[in-house]
Formats: C-alpha cells, sequence, structure tokens
C-alpha cells in the first residue's frame, strides 16, 4: 500500500475531528463477540466484513499479539466526613494499600482526610499524584484494594456509555450480568486495567480456535490501560499535549516469539492501540517493562507492528492521531467517512476494523 498523502505535514487537532451521529455510538455490546462488523481498511478501497471472518484474512505464520490485562471493578463511592457524595476511578495500585485515582467531587478535600467509603472501608487522602502539579490522588486504603474493588467496586463503563448513574447510593450502581461479562476480554490475566482493551473484546473460542488451525500464532503483553485514555486533548497544537502515564510489560517469551516471526518474513498483528503502544515504546526505549507516556502521531516510524486490529475512535483523540500515523492521515479519514456512511457501531462496544502499516 503507498503512503498516504498528508501524513508527513504537520497536523493539528481540528484535523482529527469528525461529525459522528450520536446513535452510531455504541450502547451495547454485539449479541455475539465475533458478529460485530469488520471494516477491512488494508487496500485503498475499504470492505465490509464480519469480525469472525478475521482468520481468513491472516497468513499462517504471523503472530497475533493480545494486551492480557484484566479491567478491576476500579469504580468507588464514599463520603467525605461532612456527607458530601464524592467518586473515585482507580488508575493504579501502588504498594502498602496505596493507590492512584481520579476524585468526582464537588469540593476536593484537604490531605489527611479520611474519606468513609460505601461497603464499610476507607481511604485516606494522602496527596496529589505524581506530583503536587498532578491531576491525580494518592490515597491509602484500610484494606488491600484489589480485594476491596472486587467485594465494592464497579465496572468503569466509559464515559460514553451513559447507562449507569452518577451518584447515589450503592444499589443505585449495581453493574449489568451483561458488562461484568462483555466489558473484559475472554483471555483478562492480569488485573490492573481501568478501561477494557476494546479491540480484544472481539475476540471469543471459535475465533481464536479457527486462527490456530490457520497457523496464527498469539502472544500476550501487559498495558493496564488507564482511565486518561479517555481524557480530551485540550491544545491546538498537538505537539503540547501530555500523555498519561500506563504500566507495561513484554514478557521475555513474546520478544522471542516477535523475533523468530520477523526472521520467517511472518507479520506482527497488534490487536488494540494498547498493544501497538506497547510495542513500540519497547522498541522505542529498549525497556521490556515500565511506564510509558508515548504519543504516536503521523511522522511516527513504526518498528515491530504490521498490521493493527483497532475499534473506531473519539474525534479529536490521540488514538485517531495514532491509526492515522499507522495507515496514513487521508486514508483514515476516508475509513471513517465510510463507516459513518454504512452506520458501523463506535468506541468501546462498537465494531472494529484492519489496517495495515502505510509505511
Amino acid at each position: 500500500m503507498t503512503q498516504a498523502p498528508g501524513a508527513a505535514r504537520a497536523h493539528t487537532l481540528s484535523d482529527f475531528d469528525f461529525e459522528l451521529p450520536p446513535e452510531l455510538i455504541a450502547q451495547h455490546p454485539a449479541v455475539e463477540r465475533s458478529a460485530s462488523r469488520l471494516l477491512d481498511g488494508r487496500a485503498a478501497t475499504p470492505v465490509n466484513r464480519i469480525f469472525r471472518e478475521l482468520p481468513g484474512l491472516l497468513q499462517p505464520g504471523d503472530l497475533l499479539v493480545f494486551n492480557d490485562t484484566k479491567v478491576v471493578k476500579a469504580r468507588l463511592f464514599g463520603e467525605k466526613p461532612t456527607g458530601g457524595k464524592l467518586e473515585l476511578l482507580i488508575e493504579r495500585v501502588l504498594t502498602g494499600h496505596e493507590v492512584v485515582a481520579h476524585m468526582k467531587v464537588s469540593k476536593r478535600p484537604a490531605v489527611g482526610t479520611v474519606l468513609q467509603m460505601t461497603g464499610g472501608y476507607t481511604a485516606e487522602l494522602l496527596g496529589r499524584w505524581p506530583d503536587e502539579e498532578g491531576q491525580l490522588f494518592r490515597l491509602r486504603f484500610s484494606d488491600e484494594p484489589h480485594a476491596l474493588m472486587e467485594q465494592h467496586g464497579h465496572v468503569p463503563l466509559p464515559p460514553y456509555i451513559e447507562r449507569h448513574p452518577d451518584q447515589g447510593d450503592e444499589n443505585d450502581h449495581g453493574d449489568s450480568a451483561e458488562d461484568v461479562a462483555r466489558y473484559q476480554t475472554v483471555f483478562a490475566a492480569k488485573p490492573g486495567a481501568a478501561a477494557a482493551p476494546t479491540a480484544a473484546l472481539h475476540f471469543d473460542q471459535g475465533v481464536l480456535t479457527a486462527l490456530e488451525a490457520r497457523g496464527v500464532q498469539r502472544a500476550s503483553v501487559t498495558l493496564h490501560v488507564g482511565a486518561g485514555t479517555f481524557s480530551p486533548v485540550k491544545t491546538e497544537n498537538i505537539a503540547e499535549h501530555r500523555m498519561h502515564s500506563e504500566w507495561y510489560e513484554v514478557p521475555a517469551a513474546t520478544q522471542q516469539a516477535i523475533a523468530e516471526t520477523k526472521a520467517r518474513g511472518g507479520r506482527i498483528v497488534a490487536v488494540g492501540t494498547t498493544t501497538i503502544r506497547t510495542l513500540e515504546s519497547w522498541a522505542k526505549t529498549g525497556l521490556a517493562s515500565g511506564d510509558t507516556e508515548i504519543f504516536i502521531t503521523p511522522g511516527f516510524e513504526f518498528k515491530v507492528v504490521d498490521l493493527l486490529i483497532t475499534n473506531f475512535h473519539l474525534p479529536k483523540s490521540t488514538l485517531m492521531m495514532l491509526v492515522s500515523a499507522f495507515a496514513g492521515y487521508e486514508h483514515i479519514m476516508g475509513l471513517y467517512r465510510h463507516a459513518i456512511n454504512e452506520r458501523y457501531r463506535f468506541f468501546s462496544y462498537g465494531d472494529a476494523m484492519l489496517l495495515e502499516r502505510s509505511r
């Protein structure tokens, strides 16, 4: 595929805007995971497919790389000593019962305040994170955070899924069985994500079995997706945007599988933008684990990934910039126009697309 025109020029935030009819924002997953639609965007002319057709679009010897993070029930509710309601969205778990969280509250409590959380435990506010200028907060729970989230937490659905209440008592926050089951990949293994790696939500056992029969191999990385993935870009000059930090790991077995795949002429297929950010962070820094703030925009030179499976992303988002960098800006904008005309479903519970690297 030839280099898409416009990919080398300097882009501004407005370049990544488009008008999306609200009814195309998926509020529920497809009845079956692999029954979602798949827009095959590898060639100049897009092809409408169904996701379960994916195995036939890949080649024996290709390597699919998944993000094996597991979404935790990261939404927690409580109140200040004054009685004011608050909501925490856990971003990451530290040591010593400490967590990093977003806080939704009318008036932020002072450092040292002990918050009474719904379920009978407490959270002491220790300060901002990662420093005094940070937008997140560091808190210490009265018990082990993962256990508390599992018992008292709620599925952290994205803000554009408008089926859950934003405040009230615990009974108002009951998670639907659908969300508990479907806002999680079938191979989720390592707890820590505040948002699902959504491109992988389309895979079910039938597709995985067909991929194995096709001779497509599998490997995993871990990137604990943070709620910052939904943070808007607020500056027209995208070079001024600062990415949120997320923890990743590329296991030695995956590094070896990638090297062997490339040596035999196979292709590396990243399942989702979190996987591509993980692999390209590793390639760029040489570090197999750590925190990444990688910001991929048009002009970025990819070193690992050849194909990308991804959902449809928000206008003016960093993920729109990433897929434009990967497949070419003009090509991506054309694919999005096609997807809107064909009534594809957008965002986390929406449909998927298959992209090929343009350069």
